[in-house]
This record gives C-alpha cells, structure tokens and sequence, in this order.
C-alpha cells in the first residue's frame, strides 16, 4: 500500500514538475522552484528508501513468526501426547499388582 502511495506521490511530483517547467511564475524564480523540486525529490527517495528497508524488515519478521508457529504447533502436539501418556499411567484406584501391571503395560503398547 506503501508503495502504490508513494509511486502516486512520484507521478503528482512528476506533473509539478512539468507543470513548472510550462509556467513561469513570477513569484519565484526558476531556480527557487527547480531547488525545491530537488529537495522533494531527494524526500521521496528518502521515503523510497526507507519503505524497502521496512518491507525487507517486515518480510524477516514474517518469515520467523512463521517458524515460530510451525514449532509452536509441534511443541504443542507433544506436549498433548505426554499429558495422554501420564494420565495412561497413572494407576487406577486398585491395589497395585503384577497382574495390573502388566494390563497397563498392555495398554500401553
């Protein structure tokens, strides 16, 4: 969005300066005008500039929030996994022998 203002901004820049080069104004003089041309000129590269270095910024910050949530994703699986695991092996309110045991071993496999 940045940029489709900014190639909006340039096009307008680039009629003014037409617009100058035609009229001649009597209030200032042509080498008043073409030194703030200038000056805008520099601004916008300036902006231009500073938008890359933003969308180059913003693509990295992107690319890690990403990785941040494939691994979120993944941490989060096993984290659920070993809840399930832990709570398969709890034993149950009975007397704790070789025969139940081996149930829950069984269970487990």
């Amino acid at each position: 969005e940045l940029e489709n203002q900014l190639m909006t901004k340039s096009e307008t820049l680039g009629e003014l300066r037409q617009s100058l080069a035609v009229n001649d104004s009597t209030e200032q003089t042509p080498e008043a005008q073409s030194l703030g041309i200038a000056e805008l000129c520099e601004m916008m590269d300036s902006t231009v500039s500073q938008v890359a270095q933003l969308k180059a910024s913003m693509q990295s910050i992107l690319e890690q929030w990403r990785a941040y949530d494939e691994i979120y994703a993944e941490v989060s699986l096993m984290t659920t996994r070993y809840l399930y695991c832990i709570e398969q092996c709890k034993p149950s309110g009975e007397e704790v022998s070789l025969e139940a045991l081996k149930r829950q071993v069984k269970t487990l496999q």
